[in-house]
């Protein structure tokens, strides 16, 4: 679909879920009157010019990472009222087994990062917690992932 189209659409949901992931987006728990979108990393000028994404709670799903802070940052240059989720601390811990290596960090100072995100962020840049430490999305279990989009919703 390209953006054009995306904008056009006049969907009856109150949430949308972006996620960075395929397998993530194709597996995604059924929601009552949500949308689910493959978000592909950097690039959301598809989003931009619908309108509609304005009227919606979007959830943004990221590796717990530098550029998984980095993307979030940048989509919310377009739409500030995004929520991050599955992307605090308490995740990142709950899956220490789980953690990989982020070959190269994202440095910049992000403005648009809440405070709990930018300690974690801060930490995972400073390497305070591990050496260029990531947890990508995949690795969250599922039970997990279901039971932080029942508590949200």
């Amino acid at each position: 679909m390209d953006a054009e189209s995306f904008a056009r659409l006049e969907p009856n949901v109150t949430h949308v879920f972006i996620t960075e992931n395929e397998i993530n987006f194709l597996a995604f728990p059924e929601i009552k009157d949500s949308l689910v979108i493959f978000g592909a990393g950097y690039g959301f000028e598809m989003l931009s010019k619908a309108e509609w994404l304005s009227r919606c709670h979007i959830h943004y799903w990221g590796d717990i990472d530098t550029h998984g802070f980095a993307i979030l940052d940048q989509l919310r240059r377009r739409f500030d009222h995004v929520q991050s989720f599955l992307m605090d601390r308490a995740t990142l811990l709950a899956f220490e087994s789980q953690w990989g290596e982020e070959e190269k960090q994202a440095l910049r100072d992000l403005s648009r990062l809440n405070p709990a995100e930018m300690g974690l962020y801060d930490d995972l840049r400073d390497n305070r917690i591990g050496k260029n430490l990531r947890l990508e999305q995949e690795r969250i279990g599922f039970g997990w992932i279901e039971s932080v989009l029942s508590a949200l919703i």
